[in-house]
């Protein structure tokens, strides 16, 4: 039965083109153990062509007159920040609770998330994602994304039985009062928006919470080269971040880049009598920690992934530090530019 001061919930679903995922997504936030009465589901949608749209519209037709309420919304220019703008406008939560479609949360997500809330008195909240695969390919995607050699450390990916506070975490619930205080989305940042926006709750004095009872399954790329344009995408628009919050980086995130640098510095020296052994250096340091942690990674999860470890680490790391080269050329003139686009939000409106 709801209770009287369980807070009224919003859940944002920002999507484009998720026939594929959709559905599941929609069921496990339906099947949350949260009183249905006091929650509303936003779905935002970038225009989808694939079906997508049609599946959300048929599931709202079948539940006319039951709580929770499903609304779909558009979303004419089809970005993850201008999708989240419109469902915050819309919104009328004391929490909101972003989730993406590619992604199934665990059935007590919401009422986890509002007691950490509660209790706890932090301003966001999310938990360690569990990256899966429903292919060959993109289960070896999945391994590579938790592994601390392919991200480093990012504790929602590598971490689980530890709550605790930190820089970002995916799939977060915030109190309104501190989405008053931080605002809107940057609609400029097509990539990159969440790792923004915890920077500046964080800087407002918010705190954000990794809570290992907070649990997510996030369906991994299917192919190597979504995995490449992925993380291109994703750190050619943190340059920009940087350029807006150049605290918000942490030393791990430049390892990639200057690998690359270093890999461009060898392929010069392979050109100059004399010292051309040095161009082997890197590249062979590279290549003894890729199949040292190659090695490891299969024992750990399953020696059929062993061949093609080495190769999806390394189009990772390629990928990211190409894609943070690419940005710092891309934005060259933008460095004392930390105007974005951040709409002012009216409640309601």
């Amino acid at each position: 039965m709801p209770q009287s001061d369980d807070p009224f919930v919003s859940l944002l679903i920002p999507i484009r083109n998720e026939a594929r995922y959709i559905e599941r997504c929609l069921q496990a936030v339906l099947a949350q153990d949260y009183p249905p009465e006091r929650m509303e589901v936003l779905v935002i949608d970038g225009m989808s062509a694939d079906g997508t749209r049609e599946k959300v519209q048929a599931l709202i037709e079948s539940r006319k007159g039951t709580a929770p309420e499903i609304v779909l919304l558009d979303n004419a220019p089809g970005i993850v920040p201008t999708g989240l703008n419109i469902g915050l406008r819309r919104a009328r939560g004391e929490i909101i609770v972003r989730v993406d479609g590619h992604c199934v949360i665990a059935p007590n997500y919401v009422s986890a998330c509002v007691a950490h809330i509660k209790n706890l008195g932090v301003d966001g909240v999310g938990g360690p994602m569990e990256s899966i695969g429903e292919t060959s390919t993109a289960q070896l995607i999945a391994t590579v994304m938790s592994s601390p050699f392919g991200v480093g450390n990012s504790f929602f990916r590598t971490v689980t039985g530890k709550t605790m506070l930190v820089d970002t975490v995916p799939f977060p619930a915030y109190t309104r009062e501190i989405i008053r205080k931080a605002g809107l989305y940057d609609e400029e940042l097509v990539r990159d928006q969440d790792d923004e926006y915890n920077y500046r709750i964080r800087a407002l004095g918010g705190r954000v919470l990794l809570a290992d009872d907070v649990r997510s399954r996030y369906f991994s790329r299917a192919s190597l080269k979504s995995l490449w344009r992925q993380y291109f995408q994703y750190v050619y628009w943190k340059v920009r971040v940087l350029q807006k919050h150049p605290l918000q980086m942490r030393p791990r995130q430049f390892v990639p880049p200057l690998f690359v640098l270093a890999l461009i510095f060898s392929l010069i020296l392979a050109f100059i009598p004399g010292v051309r052994w040095l161009a082997l250096v890197v590249p062979g340091l590279y290549l003894l920690a890729n199949l040292t942690a190659s090695l490891i990674t299969a024992a750990k999860k399953g020696w059929r992934l062993s061949p093609l470890l080495p190769l999806a680490f390394a189009i990772l790391h390629l990928s990211y530090g190409l894609g943070f080269l690419t940005g710092l050329v891309r934005f060259a003139r933008r460095w004392k530019d930390r105007t974005g686009k951040t709409p002012l939000w009216t409640e309601g409106g």
